[in-house]
């Protein structure tokens, strides 16, 4: 079986959208921060880039480019409380049950079994894709958000991508 040729499928359907070719990061080496307690001692937070709203926020613009928002959702958000407004991927299963995309039940059972020291005061949706400008996130986003999860005290962040 041949390999999906994602990068080339995935241009040739932007292309298709009206977006300009993308220029891949690409890394030559990764940072390695092993953590310096164990997992049962962590707090943890995560992103999510799936288009996923609180249900009091405005919507994201699925078509959007160079979109930063990020959003700020609370702990203990009820998970009824989303909206996926993204058309980039079939979202009818995350539609159904949010933790697809958005696990925020699945870290609060890991927290109440002992796995992970405790949930995060607050979680993250936002860098929805499209983003041209590496630069800005990079150099600017990035940076604010990493400020702000040391200053919650966050052991472990999860991105988890759309």
């Amino acid at each position: 079986m041949k390999p999906i040729a994602y990068v080339e499928r995935l241009n040739r359907f932007y292309q298709t959208q009206g977006f300009p070719p993308y220029k891949w990061t690409v890394n030559e080496t990764a940072p390695l921060t092993p953590l310096q307690k164990p997992l049962s001692r962590c707090r943890v937070a995560m992103l999510t880039s799936g288009g996923v709203s609180c249900g009091s926020a405005p919507p994201f613009n699925p078509q959007a480019r160079n979109d930063l928002r990020l959003d700020t959702v609370p702990s203990d958000t009820n998970t009824g409380f989303f909206a996926i407004n993204d058309d980039y991927y079939n979202h009818s299963d995350a539609d159904r049950d949010i933790n697809c995309i958005f696990p925020l039940e699945r870290l609060r059972e890991l927290a109440a079994e002992g796995v992970i020291g405790e949930v995060g005061p607050h979680h993250y949706s936002g860098f929805m894709g499209r983003i041209y400008i590496r630069s800005t996130v990079v150099n600017e986003a990035a940076p604010a958000l990493a400020r702000k999860l040391k200053e919650e005290g966050i052991d472990v962040f999860l991105l988890v991508p759309a």
